[in-house]
């Protein structure tokens, strides 16, 4: 998917320029600092690294995204997100900074300034939210309690104590977060392996329904109304699903000021993590095509791995557990996500980019995020709430999805430019192969048009006007686009002030960039 530039002297890759704005918006290089705000305990290996990755990545999506796109899951969902790491590796060892896209597009969208930041800011806030994987938490375990598999404000309650623990755990003690990450991360690969041995059991005749028949037509899409009734928007909608299920793998790069020798852990961790969530994710498609119908993935919605369950198994006291591990694998994703996302927020904190800047920036009371880890449970919980009781999850994962495939086409598109048109200045030790490149940049462009099309069938077949997820995520892109005329244009001509960036080396040897509010003469 990529590759090495072979002539790099090692001790200059060690000390690679990192690209970020100055005062007078150019791109300016500075040598990476070897030094960050966290003391060696709280470094993350490589192993943290994977787990933190892996963590995010098996959320609910393999044992809960609906429809027959869990036959195209491991193809094609494996290819894809091979396509998107080797892009995020490239620009990773080149900026190894925290704070993943937003540096990355700063460096290649000078103009206008500051424009992208804005953009990519709202879309981080506003929908960078863990309600999804919170909502299935709840929905599993009264799942495994009462058999109830309806989306109920009795299960987004207990999705509510789900976000409201992994923010406060690692808010407060930061250290036991990432060790049950870690926990977390090995446990949900066990369910994993259970899904698939159960399957190789169902596939040998050990279940208690008959044979769903499915592998005679295994990597057709079905047009159920799940998808609207088929066409461009089915496969743009189940594209969407895939991306979910795979969402993660440029977990890492938003924290990389806090991994120990961040280039080596990325490096090694990002494909580990990716190659073994793929390699599960095809053993697990077969389970789930051995044991349930395509029918009922299809209209399972978040449950898929409790019908699962139930038809493997039977309905023992036993098998009323299971869903409580899978319950567990949810919470696992919820820890990663708002990790890396508290992070995320908290880099524009630092900057100046926020209102009230020096609070999201904290890292008060217990050398932890705890403000900007407010910040994205108070947007989880919106979310979550928000929408009334019904087909819900479905939304959740398109609205999450849907604003990050424009963030990833202009990352992608950016990718390009620098390397058929900056060759001379842009030179990383990892080069993302062409043809990847160009592959990986054309789905996101298909997946951020064709959601506006009309679906084939029912338009308000998954509770929700087809045309909702994509208008309420494009919304949000152009909301950061006014906070920036406002921020940058408006305020300052009112105010008499322009708007600049400097750009440091703190007291803890963190480069760091300072928007600030400057007088006119």
């Amino acid at each position: 998917m990529g590759s090495f530039d072979k002539s790099s002297d090692p001790e200059a890759v060690k000390t690679a320029p990192v690209a970020v704005s100055d005062n007078d918006g150019s791109v300016g290089e500075v040598q990476a600092a070897e030094k960050f705000a966290f003391g060696e305990d709280r470094k993350i290996g490589i192993t943290g690294a994977v787990f933190l990755i892996l963590n995010k990545m098996i959320g609910t999506g393999i044992f809960s995204t609906p429809s027959a796109i869990f036959a195209a899951t491991g193809s094609v969902g494996g290819f894809l997100t091979c396509c998107g790491l080797s892009v995020w590796l490239e620009f990773g060892l080149a900026i190894p900074r925290s704070g993943g896209e937003k540096n990355y597009l700063e460096y290649i969208y000078k103009h206008p300034k500051y424009l992208a930041s804005c953009v990519l800011a709202a879309q981080m806030i506003f929908l960078g939210f863990s309600s999804g994987n919170s909502l299935a938490f709840g929905r599993y375990i009264l799942y495994a309690n009462s058999g109830d598999s309806k989306d109920s404000y009795a299960a987004r309650g207990i999705g509510v104590a789900c976000a409201t623990f992994a923010c406060a755990l690692h808010a407060f003690l930061p250290k036991w977060g990432v060790r049950l990450v870690n926990v977390l991360g090995i446990f949900k690969v066990v369910i994993v392996l259970f899904i698939v041995f159960a399957g190789f059991a169902a596939l040998a005749g050990h279940r208690h329904v008959p044979d769903p028949e499915n592998f005679k037509h295994a990597f057709r899409i079905e047009t159920t109304e799940s998808y609207g009734g088929g066409g461009a928007y089915a496969y743009s909608n189940a594209l969407l699903n895939i991306v979910y299920s795979y969402k993660g793998w440029e977990n890492a790069n938003y924290f990389m000021s806090e991994l120990k020798d961040p280039r080596r852990t990325l490096t090694v961790a990002a494909p580990i993590a990716v190659a073994g969530v793929t390699v599960l994710y095809v053993l697990a498609n077969v389970a789930y095509f051995a044991a349930v119908s395509k029918y009922e993935i299809a209209t399972s919605e978040v449950l898929v791995a409790g019908i699962f369950f139930r038809n493997v198994f039977g309905d023992s006291a036993g098998v009323k557990a299971l869903p409580v591990f899978v319950a567990l694998s949810n919470l696992g994703n919820v820890l990663a996500v708002s990790f890396a996302h508290a992070r995320l927020n908290q880099e524009l904190g630092k900057e100046g980019l926020l209102p009230l800047s020096k609070f999201w920036g904290s890292n008060k009371p217990c050398n932890a995020p705890a403000a900007s880890l407010f910040l994205h449970w108070l947007v989880t919980i919106i979310i979550l709430l928000a929408p009334p009781p019904g087909p819900a999850y479905n939304f959740l994962v398109n609205l999450y999805t849907y604003p990050g495939v424009w963030i990833n086409g202009f990352v992608s598109g950016g990718l390009l430019y620098l390397h058929f048109f900056r060759r001379d200045t842009w030179k990383p030790t990892w080069r993302c192969w062409e043809p990847i490149l160009l592959i990986f940049f054309l789905l996101n462009v298909f997946l951020a048009v064709v959601p506006f099309i009309p679906p084939v069938g029912d338009w308000n077949a998954e509770g929700y006007p087809y045309y909702v997820f994509p208008i309420v995520g494009v919304a949000v892109l152009l909301l950061g686009a006014t906070y920036w005329f406002m921020w940058t244009k408006f305020w300052p001509w009112v105010r008499g002030h322009k708007i600049v960036a400097e750009r440091f080396i703190d007291e803890d040897g963190n480069e760091v960039i300072r928007y600030k509010k400057i007088k006119k003469a």
